[in-house]
């Protein structure tokens, strides 16, 4: 193994620099992972904007193969090196109240609310160079793997850029499903075609879905298109057409049984959820904008919103079963890739910035 890695670090707003660094030694409990493979998120669009705890090498959605790892990771993880694994972002403490329940990604020793402030907080991709041993990202041709990773074992036969999605779609899972509800025969809508919101589609296909309903804006065409490949029975562009509208005359006045808002943005799309929701509906509002809505005008409805929040183990291999299934065709969402000296290139793409037709975007460290 070599002695030294090269990572793409960020310096100030949006400037990112190539750094070389140590290959740390290790103890029983961690580990080293190749990289091979790491998504681009959308919040790294906000990420690289802000240099929060400091200079840091951002990439959160990491796959690879374990480079070397300790007698005691080998057992708790249940891998050895040369395994092709995938990381969470969470690095949890695993023994508080929110750990001891499932609920790790809330654990205060990596979820930002909640967090002591004295202590550095262990999130891939977040973590600043200052808290050793550095390697704590993805966008890194090697990555540090702490005694609290959240590690999943991935099937060699998936290509790298698909396997890479494992991490959106393993959101779009647990908002569909797990917050949303989603199951035979239900009626899902979807407000927003990118990569989590495709996500959600093929989730909501699989849990057995009657109907799924996509809405997007004019210049999301092709990722309607996408949608519908991906099992999608309706797409609405809701700057030419009125979605609640929609909605109820493709479901005969029914409504919505789930509305998973990722949109990202706009000021009545929480609003038009409400409205669009059937009378026992759930409305799932894991990437709303911020929006003033009124209570009063929702009928009577027993209607349930639900903030959503990140992914459970469960959701992740859901995601990851699903992908090397092949069931569905994942090229159509992973359309780009970057080496670690275009990692800008690459964020900026996810951004609508960069290159055009990008949705699922990664960086593969030895490009």
């Amino acid at each position: 193994m070599a002695d030294k890695v090269l990572a793409s670090v960020l310096i100030e707003p949006k400037k990112f620099e190539l750094r070389e660094f140590d290959m740390p030694e290790i103890g029983s409990d961690e580990g080293i992972l190749r990289v091979e493979r790491c998504g681009v998120c959308g919040s790294d669009v906000h990420g690289y904007e802000r240099m929060g705890e400091g200079q840091r090498i951002l990439g959160h959605e990491n796959l690879g193969f374990i480079a070397k790892i300790g007698t005691n990771a080998s057992k708790k993880w249940g891998v050895v090196e040369g395994d092709r694994v995938a990381l969470e972002e969470y690095v949890p403490c695993g023994s508080c109240e929110m750990c001891r329940s499932g609920n790790y990604r809330f654990c205060p020793q990596t979820s930002a609310f909640g967090h002591d402030p004295s202590t550095p907080r262990l999130w891939y991709g977040s973590t600043a160079l200052t808290v050793e041993p550095a390697l704590w990202g993805g966008y890194s041709q090697y990555m540090y793997m702490h005694p609290g990773a959240v590690v999943h074992k991935v099937p060699t036969h998936i290509d790298p850029s698909e396997a890479a999605f494992f991490l959106p779609f393993g959101n779009g899972y647990e908002w569909a499903v797990e917050y949303g509800g989603a199951t035979l025969g239900s009626t899902v809508v979807v407000q927003g075609p990118g990569q989590q919101g495709l996500a959600a589609v093929i989730a909501a296909r699989e849990a057995g879905a009657a109907c799924i309903i996509v809405s997007g804006l004019g210049h999301d065409e092709h990722r309607l298109e996408v949608a519908r490949r991906l099992g999608a029975d309706y797409t609405v562009d809701v700057s030419s057409e009125d979605l609640v509208q929609k909605v109820m005359e493709y479901t005969r006045g029914h409504g919505a049984d789930v509305v998973v808002n990722v949109t990202g943005g706009g000021s009545t799309t929480v609003r038009e959820g409400m409205d669009m929701a059937a009378f026992n509906g759930v409305v799932a509002l894991p990437a709303a904008g911020n929006e003033n809505i009124s209570v009063g005008g929702t009928g009577r409805k027993n209607l349930t919103m639900k903030w959503c929040h990140g992914h459970s183990y469960k959701s992740v291999e859901h995601a990851i079963e699903t992908i090397a299934s092949g069931r569905y065709p994942i090229k159509e969402i992973v359309t780009h890739h970057f080496g670690l000296n275009d990692v800008k290139h690459a964020i900026d793409s996810v951004a609508g910035e960069g290159e055009a037709g990008a949705i699922h975007v990664s960086v593969d460290p030895w490009a």
